[in-house]
């Protein structure tokens, strides 16, 4: 039987996410506290966060190949995978893939098995000094505010551990073009505090310094041996560039006299020592050198301009040539070797993991462009193309159909904009305008709406250009040649139209790519008008660069959700509660003259690592386990060796006191030194969870005080507008005009949109059921909007957060009740069970109740004590 291969369609960033995944809460518990605080402000458990899922998934990975991985390069990352080593000691030797129930047999084929990828990928891994990773989002899920996220927490670490090499002291931006150099600027103009926890803001702020070096005029004049510089520059302006006129003789003597008095011997030094294949020589900029005496340099690559195709392959050396952009890294990477320093990784941002249908093996992350479209990140798409017709009948018939579809509709106060793309400047004025021209005179459409925009244009018509994504922009069909085909973030750009052939097939991809940006809280449609010669041009591109067909594209159709502007009814409804404010006041004293640890009471069982083997597993409606082992791995884990010296100094650091104190409370412990760290030295946990405390309690008198606060609060609060914009599901939303009947049991908001069928469910029966007298989903304003919320602290960030519980219910003299629903396999996750703790306690404190309900309880109306005739209830209204 011929061994199966596994070929480069080997998809290995997803088995990285999906470890990642699966191990995500003990990799998180060996970050540094800074990052954890990173991760949980820009999470799915904070309702205020800013980052979309795609992004923050991606900086997880970011985080997990710097803190989990140590910037380790892809070759020694899959080495390490595919070996179970270090990190993925962790990783099982059988998945099940729990939508198709298949087992993933990958983790049992051999190492000639993989022959291909190892060898492709150790030849990426050692084609560089430094670590090159790929993240592959498509375009409009925000690479820009991800790729400022990074450098972000990149400095704040850097800040906080100095001496750390895992971290970038300063940030080097690569964009392949002005038209995108110009989008980077949101890297400076950007709000930190959306995607930064407060307290590193003002660090942020007071120290990064901006260098935007958009012209060969501007001097980059950042301070040798700086930190926290950021620079922002498309490759023409640092790279090293080849000298094309022929020298003149006094031209090669100043050479000769600079070199000899060591001007440019820093440059004779830094060039490769083989002629360039043309003889030409290299020129360096002063640009250059002054990126070389930055210290800890991190290189950002947007390739926007290299999205599509096979450029990006070529500035990865996916080709084995080295490109001007390759070779500019390369060099400072080498230079910064020379001088002590490094560059600590290559990071590159672009839009599809495939290059010719061929996925590029530093891919660390990818997010499609049809799940962009079904997660509602970009418009939906609809195609409409001609065949056998004439330029000015495909004008004609487009311009109808956007005006009947889109018109002077605004959406977030922009109007509805159309793109021509035309192949030349002479065809746009002879043909595509005049005829634009006499379309919308015959529609009655001032002619004044159209903008011509191309390398010719004037300066009044470029800064139309630049506006068009304002409130003030009145223009609606925008005429394009060679332009804003990428870098241009126009969300009110609803429709792009190409009737002539292009000079280059990317050009059709790139071009009707344009208008997918999402605008609106509701997911648009966007309208793509096509010849059907460019219609075959897409669907060769998209295969191309996507793996994904024109219908794939055509039938992406979101979640369906529409926008419902929510009232709130009146008089609004009032909740009075107790709110309990402990305050611990903290006074040191003199430690104890003998302190004991009791390291027999300690439980040791949530610090081991268990691996359970599932042999003989049959695979069909129900997994049968035929032979089940469990075995304690806790010895592979990484553990840090403790002497009597590193002890001291490591409670020192946390305690913030001297080592000497600590040595000498040490000395008068019960246990001996050697027994202290054998226990520390066999589980770390054991010092922070337990040693640490117990010293710190030792020299310290912890005063509690409790105060209670009456208050009564809103359940929601008057909005500004007179209504609320909530995006929700049709299918999931009750309204206040179905259960007029009923109306006098709930309702403080007109229309309830849920994020589950099952709390919808769960509302219903509540609602329909004689035993419950008032009932209110609280759980639907989670931004501000209400006063009912209960403070819990996160287990991992340890930060105080504010949880919205789904149900407020009241049960005849029984009081007030708190429900959450979730789902079964959630229930004892630690963050719903630290909600659980802190809304128990509020119950207690305000003389109510705290449950949660499971889904399987809610399919089965079998929730409360009166489950019967709940369910009989259901069943009455089925009939």
């Amino acid at each position: 039987m011929a061994k199966k291969k596994v070929t480069m369609d080997f998809t290995f960033f997803k088995h990285l996410w999906m470890f990642y995944q699966k191990n995500r809460k003990t990799i998180i518990s060996k970050y540094k506290g800074p990052t954890r605080k990173f991760l949980q402000f820009n999470g799915p458990e904070n309702p205020n966060r800013f980052l979309r899922t795609p992004q923050f998934e991606a900086f997880e990975m970011y985080v997990f190949l710097k803190e989990g991985l140590k910037n380790l390069k892809m070759s020694e990352i899959f080495n390490e995978w595919y070996d179970r080593t270090d990190m993925f000691n962790l990783r099982e030797r059988g998945t099940i893939n729990v939508q198709t129930g298949q087992m993933n047999m990958l983790d049992e084929m051999t190492r000639e098995n993989y022959e291909q990828i190892f060898e492709t990928i150790n030849e990426f891994g050692s084609a560089s000094d430094y670590a090159n990773y790929i993240f592959a989002l498509t375009m409009g899920t925000g690479k820009t505010i991800l790729m400022a996220t990074c450098i972000f927490y990149e400095f704040v670490l850097a800040h906080k551990l100095p001496k750390d090499p895992l971290y970038c002291h300063n940030a080097l931006v690569f964009a392949p073009d002005k038209t995108v150099l110009s989008s980077l600027l949101e890297i400076q103009t950007f709000d930190k505090t959306k995607v930064v926890p407060a307290e590193y803001v003002n660090f942020l702020n007071s120290n990064i310094k901006y260098f935007f070096l958009e012209d060969t005029e501007t001097d980059l004049n950042t301070v040798d041996g700086s930190d926290f510089n950021i620079v922002i520059t498309n490759n023409q302006k640092i790279i090293l560039k080849k000298e094309h006129k022929e020298k003149t003789a006094g031209e090669r003597l100043f050479k000769y006299i600079s070199s000899s008095a060591g001007v440019l011997a820093e440059a004779a030094d830094v060039l490769p020592n083989e002629e360039p294949e043309d003889d030409k020589d290299l020129i360096a900029n002063n640009r250059f050198y002054k990126l070389n005496r930055l210290p800890q340099l991190g290189i950002y690559v947007d390739e926007a301009h290299h999205v599509f195709g096979s450029q990006l392959a070529r500035d990865l050396g996916l080709n084995r040539t080295k490109t001007s952009l390759k070779l500019t890294i390369d060099e400072i990477a080498k230079n910064l070797n020379r001088s002590g320093s490094r560059v600590v990784a290559c990071y590159n941002y672009t839009g599809t993991p495939y290059v010719k249908k061929t996925i590029l093996p530093e891919v660390v992350y990818g997010y499609g462009l049809k799940d962009a479209i079904d997660n509602e990140y970009l418009k939906r798409v609809r195609l409409k193309t001609y065949s056998d017709i004439r330029s000015e009948e495909f004008v004609r018939d487009v311009i109808e159909d956007f005006w009947r579809k889109y018109g002077e509709n605004r959406h977030e106060n922009m109007l509805p904009k159309i793109a021509f793309f035309a192949p030349t400047i002479k065809d746009l004025e002879e043909n595509l305008k005049p005829s634009l021209e006499n379309v919308l005179n015959g529609l009655g459409i001032s002619s004044d709406k159209i903008l011509v925009n191309h390398q010719g244009s004037d300066s009044d018509s470029i800064r139309e250009f630049s506006r068009l994504d304002t409130p003030e922009s009145e223009k609606q069909f925008i005429l394009l040649v060679n332009k804003g085909k990428e870098g241009w973030n126009c969300r009110s750009l609803f429709a792009v139209a190409l009737f002539r052939r292009p000079y280059s097939t990317i050009f059709v991809l790139q071009a009707t790519m344009r208008c997918l940006r999402s605008i609106d809280k509701v997911q648009q449609t966007a309208s793509i008008y096509l010849s059907s010669e460019n219609e075959e041009i897409l669907k060769a591109e998209l295969d191309k660069n996507f793996r994904m067909s024109i219908n794939e594209l055509k039938n992406a159709k979101g979640k369906e959700k529409q926008l419902f502007k929510i009232s709130v009814t009146k008089p609004p409804i009032e909740i009075k509660i107790t709110r309990v404010k402990m305050t611990f006041d903290i006074e040191e004293i003199k430690e104890p003259e003998k302190i004991t640890f009791d390291f027999d009471k300690v439980s040791t069982d949530r610090y081991r690592i268990l691996a359970r083997t599932i042999e003989d597993v049959k695979i069909g409606k129900a997994l049968d386990k035929q032979t089940e082992s469990t075995e304690d791995i806790t010895s592979l884990r990484e553990k840090r060796k403790f002497s009597r010296t590193t002890l001291v100094a490591e409670i020192a650091r946390y305690l913030n006191i001297s080592c000497l104190r600590v040595e000498r409370i040490l000395e008068r412990a019960e246990e001996e030194m050697e027994k202290i760290l054998e226990c520390v030295n066999e589980y770390n946990e054991i010092l922070y969870d337990h040693v640490i405390p117990k010293i710190f309690r030792s020299i310290h008198q912890i005063t509690e005080r409790k105060e209670e606060e009456q208050k009564t609060v809103l359940l929601v609060k008057e909005p500004e507008s007179g209504y609320y914009e909530i995006s929700g599901d049709p299918k999931k939303t009750v309204a206040l005009s179905d259960y007029k009947t009923l109306s006098c049991k709930s309702f403080h908001l007109d229309t309830y949109c849920f994020d589950s069928k099952p709390e919808m469910e769960l509302f219903i029966d509540l609602l329909k059921s004689s035993d419950i007298e008032k009932v209110y989903f609280t759980g639907m304003l989670t931004h501000g909007q209400t006063e009912f919320y209960i403070s819990y602290i996160d287990p991992d960030s340890k930060m105080v957060r504010h949880y919205y519980p789904d149900f407020l219910v009241k049960k005849g003299d029984d009081g007030w009740s708190i429900l959450e629903v979730k789902a079964d396999n959630m229930i004892d996750d630690a963050i719903v069970q630290a909600k659980k703790e802190a809304a128990e306690q509020f119950a207690v404190e305000n003389e109510m109740t705290y449950s949660i309900v499971s889904e399987s309880e809610v399919r089965d109306h079998s929730f409360g004590t009166e489950k019967t005739k709940l369910k009989l209830l259901a069943e009455e209204e089925e009939q």
